[in-house]
């Protein structure tokens, strides 16, 4: 399996130096012996939309990017037309994934009842997206989130049930499972047959602990209490060989820092 780091947090800080920080990801997590990259769409505009410089970077780290994060707006074809500028950037450089979040919400409250239309509507854009990443070599996975329309089980599953397994298949994330009341070991049994790539992030159990916004409690791997030997195994036995893309939302000291722990626990607990 491939080892992941996402990338995101090393560019929210400085507006014009972009490019520095982006490098400045690649040149940390090549150190800490990751093998792999992903990062949210938004890196496009930070590069002019050239894929060149990029392809540069990554060749100089020995890093491939693996994956492309799209984030659903509230217009189904601007999302479409920004997928398609999105994959020709991804074959560009390389990536494989393309990675699809609903719209999220941060004002209260924060858990909302099923929207059944909003999911089939979201099922028909995956469908059409992975459409076009299936004819263009690429793979469309749905990554269910905290504070989106799709975020619980039975919200997953209503999902898979209206999108085609052969266009669209699920980014499921350890602690994002956890957070929605599944048992995430429990969950990638259940969802290992469209399982198509691997968020790992843990989960610190005292939901005393922000419940203003509950996603502050996600730290580095082996800080908190998922079972991630038990989500391993399953992944393992049931012939998953893909990307684990390990992320965290907020690094408790420093990207590097928080990048290093959770190295560290894939290599010697989970031992790869």
């Amino acid at each position: 399996m491939r080892i992941a780091y996402t990338g995101w947090t090393w560019l929210v800080n400085h507006e014009d130096n972009y490019r520095w920080e982006f490098e400045q990801f690649l040149k940390e997590v090549s150190d800490l012996g990751y093998d792999s990259v992903e990062n949210f769409a938004f890196i496009m505009k930070y590069f002019d939309n050239d894929p060149v410089p990029v392809k540069e970077l990554l060749d100089k780290y020995g890093l491939e990017m693996v994956n492309l994060y799209e984030h659903f707006s509230v217009d189904p074809e601007a999302d479409y037309a920004n997928a398609e500028r999105y994959v020709a950037f991804m074959k560009a450089i390389g990536a494989t994934y393309l990675n699809m979040q609903g719209v999220m919400w941060k004002e209260a409250p924060l858990d909302r009842p099923t929207d059944e239309a909003q999911i089939k509507a979201y099922a028909e854009l995956s469908n059409r997206i992975g459409r076009l990443c299936r004819d263009n070599g690429c793979v469309a996975v749905f990554h269910p989130h905290a504070c989106t329309p799709v975020y619980t089980e039975e919200q997953i599953d209503l999902l898979m049930k209206n999108t085609d397994p052969e266009l669209v298949s699920l980014c499921l994330d350890t602690a994002h499972t956890t957070l929605a009341g599944m048992d995430p070991v429990k969950a990638f049994a259940k969802y290992l047959p469209r399982l198509g790539y691997v968020h790992l992030k843990d989960v610190d159990p005292d939901e005393t602990v922000h419940p203003e916004w509950p996603m502050k409690r996600f730290c580095a791997l082996g800080t908190g209490t998922v079972d991630f030997k038990g989500i391993v195994k399953v992944i393992r036995d049931g012939g998953y060989d893909g990307v684990l893309c390990v992320e965290l939302d907020n690094p408790k000291v420093c990207n590097y820092k928080s990048a290093m722990i959770s190295r560290r626990y894939i290599h010697d607990v989970l031992m790869m």
